[in-house]
């Protein structure tokens, strides 16, 4: 098996875990904190994600990138040196950046987001900046060598530690206000980041093949080189998650001030604000743990291909894992859309969110594809290319936000509508700037069928729910839907060829007997 497919499959295997653990999370904060809990906290963390990323510096991407090219010719002197000059930038940067968090917390919460509620979350998860930050050099390391293990591990103990605090956490501070019970909800994030960078340094610590503080200042003051071929990729990569990252932060604050626009309250604007960003994108981005797998496995492995020079094999990377994206969101984008009302019943006690999804879910697609485009053209160097595609979506997305929230006749659905058009018109600006730098053969008749497979899927799953008996109760019609519509779409998935038998096989336990009824690619995997 290659180590781009072994790595994502570790990946996606992780990714699962985390997203079904994430999920937990999430309900046990709406059930003890509710809508306008989860507001609260959702407008505060794109402060925190904004400040992280200036820490970062986009280093992650160009450290997997130097690394995989380093370790392909066996330069463990080089290896090092990158790893010195990224811990000490982002070090640096996370002493700077965590103080000013706190300084500009109390004109964050009063002033822009115009509910201090959220003063007290904006304080509480400042500490998670520097952690954050030293974690992020490591799993470049670990995928730059495309050992895919430690970083998938570290995700795992992270939402562990969070699961078994974030109960006791916001239960205790509940009484003290809605605001403490939220703060307390991002301590236990503070503290699983900590566990998990307690993992990864002792991942690191058994796998290097080199002492890293021996002589660490000395190789801090000659990496001048370094720290310019790090900047070479990673100003640009940052440039692109700056702007999402920008574009986050203002979100919310264009949100507060749209929908006071449009006469709604700070109180009711925080709760609606919740339902969408709390409730139904965690549900819209849950497929993405996969693409996420796939892009972080396919910086590394199409880096490698195109020191090589090897564009075949870059263009047979970059179908599959646009192929296994598409046939992963589709099935999301049906279950999604049939049991929106449901799902939310069950897992929230609310169906508020449910309009979202149906609204959002047929061209959140998009979204699923933009992970891999994105991967691929940070390895083909193109990433101010994709910062620009980024910057273009996201000015779209905030000015869509504002004219729509603004309008009373809109509302919270006119913020729905900015960010799905953001994320559609990001997407096919990253396509575009691939098919321009390496061939792609765009394959007429498997997407054809996906598209009937998915309407197919579509008709059957409202069927199904339909006939269901009532007495069975919410969770099991739900849960016996689920798993019969994804059985029903993956065999007809099959049936057309659009799983190959060595992708197939790799599954655990069921792998073997389904790739018979696959078809072979021919193509190395």
């Amino acid at each position: 098996m290659s180590k781009f497919l072994r790595g994502t499959i570790i990946l996606l295997a992780a990714g699962l875990v985390t997203r079904v653990l994430g999920f937990i999370n999430r309900i046990v904060i709406a059930r003890f904190i509710g809508e306008e809990g989860v507001g609260l906290y959702m407008m505060a963390f794109p402060t925190l994600i904004l400040v992280v990323t200036i820490t970062q510096m986009g280093l992650p991407v160009a450290i997997s990138k130097h690394i995989a090219e380093a370790e392909a010719k066996g330069d463990h002197g080089k290896i090092k040196k990158i790893l010195v000059v990224s811990l000490a930038t982002t070090i640096s940067l996370s002493l700077v950046f965590t103080p000013a968090l706190i300084l500009l917390a109390p004109y964050l919460s009063k002033t822009l987001f115009t509910d201090t509620r959220t003063l007290m979350p904006l304080l509480a998860i400042a500490p998670i900046v520097p952690v954050v930050a030293i974690s992020s050099v490591l799993r470049g390391y670990f995928q730059g060598r495309q050992n895919m293990k430690p970083a998938a591990v570290s995700q795992v103990i992270e939402q562990l530690v969070r699961i078994l605090l974030i109960a006791f956490l916001t239960r205790a501070f509940l009484p003290h206000g809605i605001e403490y019970a939220a703060a307390a909800a991002m301590v236990a994030s503070v503290a699983g980041e900590l566990a998990s960078l307690a993992y990864l340094m002792a991942a690191f610590k058994l796998k290097k093949k080199f002492r890293l503080r021996k002589n660490f200042f000395q190789a801090v003051q000659s990496g001048q080189s370094t720290f310019k071929e790090l900047m070479n990729i990673a100003i640009p990569a940052t440039g692109s998650r700056m702007i999402g990252s920008i574009s986050w932060f203002f979100e919310p604050i264009v949100v507060a001030q749209s929908l006071a626009n449009a006469g709604i309250t700070a109180s009711m604007a925080t709760k609606q604000y919740g339902a969408l960003t709390g409730f139904a994108l965690p549900l819209l981005m849950l497929p993405s743990f996969i693409t996420f797998s796939l892009s972080t496995a396919l910086v590394p492995a199409i880096s490698e291909a195109n020191s090589k020079n090897n564009h075949q094999l870059i263009e047979h990377r970059l179908q599959q894992s646009l192929r296994l994206s598409l046939l992963s969101g589709g099935l999301a984008v049906v279950l999604l859309y049939v049991l929106a009302e449901p799902l939310m019943i069950v897992m929230y006690g609310s169906d508020s969110g449910s309009q979202f999804i149906r609204l959002m879910s047929p061209f959140f697609i998009f979204y699923y594809y933009q992970g891999p485009l994105q991967a691929t053209l940070q390895a083909l160097d193109l990433a101010r290319a994709a910062m620009i595609n980024s910057l273009i979506g996201n000015i779209a997305k905030t000015a869509a936000i504002f004219l729509l929230a603004s309008q009373p006749s809109f509302g919270i659905m006119g913020v729905a509508l900015g960010i799905t058009l953001g994320v559609v018109l990001v997407t096919i600006l990253h396509f575009a700037t691939v098919l321009k730098r390496i061939p792609f053969t765009f394959c007429v008749r498997e997407y054809t069928a996906a598209f009937a497979i998915m309407g197919v899927s579509f008709l059957a799953g409202f069927q199904l729910y339909g006939r269901l008996p009532i007495g069975w109760g919410l969770p099991l019609r739900v849960l016996f839907v689920s798993i019969l519509l994804t059985t029903f779409y993956f065999l007809l998935v099959i049936a057309a060829g659009l799983l190959k038998k060595e992708e197939v096989v790799r599954i655990p336990y069921i792998g073997r007997p389904l790739s018979a009824l696959c078809i072979s690619s021919g193509k190395r995997n």
